[in-house]
């Protein structure tokens, strides 16, 4: 060990995380500093980070934050660190997070190794099979509102680690920029956008909800990613209990649920609707479950309680693809447009088509119409003809399948 140092950091830690932190790009901080400006005099600036923490003299500077849509229509916070600052955070985050991940739960999918949103929602598909009655959970305002105590009690129970501790303290408490440019100092919550965030965040819950109700209420079974959460229940008093208690648990947590976003929902699979005074649709990661009709492998008609691309999703594809202005750009060919934009359109297509293709066709649909609306723009012979020019536009997706991701 460094006498000179009141800790001990690998100056490769700091190096690791540097690449982990290039490789996920992001916008630059409150500095104005982007990866650029860093890499210019990188060995100088990484050297000032391991420095600073092994000194324990490293202060992280005020997080910028940015309003981002939401796809309901609101706006969220984003906490933009910058880039050094977020190098920092990385490092204790991969000296933590091996620490925190063999204790949390298996149904706990956010943010975490091998874990994805795509298997919460399968397991949350299969599970509406089972059970007919679903709490869709809303926690308002929850990273905004974590109690710091309550978060730094969660690591000292894991970690006697000084650097750890000192760090995650100096980070929860690190002031904002927000949107005003007003200084604003913070005595509960950690900004979405921050690396440890989220790790705070998951070990938040893990004793505020997983445990919890893995222990109060055995049998129950949920999923969990972040703070979006669905729970099943086999019949209605079940759920109704458990509702009541989870109330209680996340008035004794510091947090609240949202009084008009959770809900009870019936997960009704039947051929005719049953009456009953509960929802019966939810929606869970961009996902619309709800009751749908399908095709089995063997041809024949049922019933189940499915996901598919939900309203919001679908709006806010619309709202980006609108952006595009693509049926101005007619100095573009397919090919152009192509090129120009399909990285957008696979990452639609592999996160919403991985789940249901059949889901998915409404965006499908839509990518036709406005290629349609281009084309009759584009070309003479389609003037006053969108009919012809769709043919056409079908012809060329079906021709060339892979031109456009949505409709591989």
């Amino acid at each position: 060990m460094n006498k000179t140092k009141s800790f001990e950091i690998s100056k490769m830690l700091v190096v690791e995380a540097y690449k982990q932190v290039k490789k996920n790009k992001g916008a630059a901080g409150i500095d104005n500093k982007t990866m650029a400006d860093f890499d210019a005099d990188l060995k100088n600036n990484l050297f000032k980070i391991w420095n600073r923490m092994s000194s324990g003299s490293y202060f992280p500077p005020p997080v910028k934050m940015v309003p981002i849509p939401k796809k309901d229509g609101g706006v969220r916070m984003l906490g933009i660190p910058t880039i050094g600052d977020r190098i920092a955070q990385t490092v204790v985050k991969m000296m933590l997070e091996p620490i925190l991940e063999p204790i949390f739960h298996e149904d706990s999918y956010g943010y975490r190794p091998n874990k994805s949103a795509h298997q919460a929602v399968e397991v949350a598909k299969q599970r509406c099979w089972v059970n007919k009655w679903t709490i869709d959970l809303d926690i308002k305002g929850f990273f905004d509102n974590l109690n710091h105590e309550l978060v730094l009690k969660s690591v000292k129970h894991h970690t006697n680690n000084r650097l750890i501790l000192l760090y995650v303290e100096r980070w929860l408490k690190c002031p904002v920029i927000d949107r005003d440019g007003n200084f604003v100092k913070r005595d509960k919550g950690t900004p979405q956008g921050g690396v440890i965030s989220p790790l705070l965040a998951n070990l938040y819950l893990h004793y505020a909800f997983d445990s919890w109700i893995t222990r109060v209420h055995r049998g129950v079974k949920f999923e969990r990613y972040a703070d979006d959460i669905v729970i099943h229940c086999n019949v209605l008093v079940e759920a109704q209990k458990v509702l009541k208690n989870l109330n209680q648990r996340m008035i004794d947590c510091g947090l609240e649920l949202h009084p008009d976003k959770t809900k009870i929902v019936y997960c009704s699979q039947a051929m005719i609707r049953e009456k009953v005074e509960f929802p019966q649709e939810f929606d869970f990661l961009g996902f619309t479950f709800k009751r749908r009709t399908i095709k089995t492998k063997h041809g024949k008609l049922r019933d189940g309680f499915l996901p598919g691309l939900s309203k919001s999703s679908k709006k806010q594809i619309s709202a980006k693809i609108k952006q595009w202005y693509l049926p101005t750009r007619t100095d573009f060919n397919l090919q152009d447009i192509s090129k120009r934009y399909n990285p957008a359109l696979r990452g639609w297509f592999n996160y919403y088509g991985q789940i249901s293709v059949a889901a998915y066709r409404p965006v499908q649909r839509h990518v036709r119409e406005v290629l349609t609306n281009w084309a009759v723009r584009k070309f003479k012979r389609f003037k006053g003809s969108r009919t012809n020019a769709g043919i056409f536009i079908d012809d060329v997706l079906k021709k060339y399948p892979k031109m456009f991701s949505s409709y591989v």
